[in-house]
């Protein structure tokens, strides 16, 4: 992935306001313990629910069953927003991730982010194994995984109110 192009949106920033950096908003991906993750039903209506994620490979991964609400609206739309940060208004910055959820079989990105996943919990809630080009839950059934590669990343400093945009191009 190639840098992004990095604005600040000074209509909703304050005049002091500095943009995020992509390399501070990146740590919060890496770091965050909750996502909320947004997907559009076949009916056109949203469907918005809690997760956790994993970033690795320059790109956002979560796990689904293939019978959940967001696997299923992922069949007939693959755009979606991520959202993570804290309920704090003057504190912490606020991340919103546009893009597409894939799904790769590369058995070499499958066992990156089953890595990833394994290092940033430390522990066996998140333990998930890989084998045979697919990616298994720690108690043994398989789940679909989901690759999201930011199209734009949205940050929004808070006390310090700037409202950042980090654009990638194709």
């Amino acid at each position: 992935m190639s840098s992004p192009t990095t604005t600040i949106d000074r209509r909703y920033s304050a005049a002091a306001a500095e943009p995020t950096s992509w390399a501070a908003t990146q740590r919060q991906l890496e770091t965050a313990e909750i996502f909320w993750l947004v997907t559009v039903r076949a009916d056109g209506r949203p469907h918005m629910t809690p997760l956790v994620a994993a970033w690795s490979n320059d790109a956002l991964h979560f796990t689904t069953g293939s019978d959940e609400q967001k696997s299923l609206n992922l069949r007939t739309n693959p755009h979606v927003i991520l959202s993570t940060g804290c309920n704090d208004w003057q504190d912490g910055v606020d991340i919103v991730v546009e893009g597409d959820a894939r799904q790769d079989q590369d058995q070499a990105l499958l066992d990156d982010v089953a890595l990833a996943f394994q290092s940033k919990w430390d522990g066996d809630s998140w333990a998930f194994t890989t084998h045979d080009r697919q990616f298994f839950h720690p108690q043994g059934f398989q789940v679909e995984i989901f690759s999201v590669r930011p199209t734009k990343v949205l940050a929004f400093a808070k006390g310090t109110f700037g409202h950042t945009v980090h654009r990638f191009s194709d």
